[in-house]
């Protein structure tokens, strides 16, 4: 059973959701077929390709979308 603390993981998105919506498509300015609008992800989000530099910090409503060098979401986490 997961575990669940009040305040911390309801503020979390739904992680198979993001995976549906943005697995194998690249992120634009619209959605279609293969992309996904940038502006339909949530406020808190970052996009981050390979190598690139990224903070430690974490924040648990923050959306990581990770993309492939050709800009292929490859996978989405939380934090």
């Amino acid at each position: 059973m997961p575990l669940v603390v009040p305040g911390i993981n309801s503020s979390m998105g739904d992680k198979p959701e993001w995976v549906n919506k943005l697995m194998g498509k690249t992120i634009s300015d619209t959605s279609n077929e293969t992309c996904f609008a940038k502006k339909d992800l949530p406020k808190s989000h970052r996009i981050l390709k390979p190598g690139d530099v990224q903070t430690e910090d974490y924040k648990p409503e923050r959306l990581n979308v990770y993309v492939s060098d050709d800009g292929t979401v490859r996978d989405v986490n939380y934090g």
